[in-house]
């Protein structure tokens, strides 16, 4: 496994981002282990998870691409500090664009925000878990409806590698749905990897029963 997907991991635990315990998933499943990307709320976290993207990124997707698109709202702080930190780590200028719930019909008119998409341009979506592909299913008309717009694919920061709507995990069926590659900074495999039994910040967070708790959720729920 990549350094920085160990840092990752890490840092979600220590930003308190990556719960375990008991919870219930706006699905109604109950999982033994949580994500709310909405607990990055300082200037260093968000410098620290924009990084963490620009990398994913670069290594999935390389740097033949011309705008990241964060849909809305979780997506749009997701969007702006990576494009921050890509310029600095790549040198490459890279623009931000997300999307407004509602049309704005004065001033900056429209229902995007940030740069506008044109003909030509490369996208990367960017989110930060998708269980379903509901936002997807939201913003990829918007994104194609802006010109001849090829996306590049969809970078998340956590597969939670548990079914969609069918059988496949959302990331699966989102790229056989729409054509275009999916990818994640790591998966709940490697989230087991790095913490079973072993420290993070001084405690163990994945034990053998909680080991044995996200096992029998995977045997439920999880993705073929």
């Amino acid at each position: 496994m990549e350094a920085y997907k160990q840092e990752f991991i890490n840092f979600m635990v220590e930003s308190k981002v990556l719960k375990f315990g008991d919870f219930t998933l706006k699905s109604g499943r109950k999982s033994p282990f949580f994500m709310n990307a909405g607990a990055y709320v300082t200037g260093s976290q968000l410098k620290r998870l924009g990084e963490y993207y620009a990398k994913a990124i670069h290594d999935n997707f390389g740097d033949d691409f011309d705008v990241l698109f964060g849909p809305a709202y979780k997506g749009i702080p997701l969007s702006v500090a990576t494009t921050i930190a890509y310029s600095e780590l790549y040198g490459k200028e890279i623009r931000y664009c997300s999307n407004r719930k509602e049309v704005k019909d004065h001033g900056d008119v429209g229902i995007l925000l940030g740069s506008k998409i044109q003909d030509g341009d490369r996208v990367v979506i960017i989110e930060d878990v998708t269980t379903s592909g509901k936002s997807i299913e939201e913003t990829f008309p918007i994104i194609k409806a802006q010109g001849n717009v090829e996306i590049k694919g969809l970078m998340v920061s956590l597969n939670r590698m548990e079914r969609g709507k069918g059988e496949q995990s959302a990331l699966q069926e989102i790229a056989e749905l729409y054509g275009f590659p999916t990818a994640a900074i790591v998966s709940m495999a490697d989230v087991v990897e790095c913490l079973h039994n072993k420290p993070c910040n001084g405690e163990i967070l994945i034990d053998d029963a909680m080991k044995a708790s996200i096992d029998a959720y995977y045997a439920q729920y999880g993705a073929k």
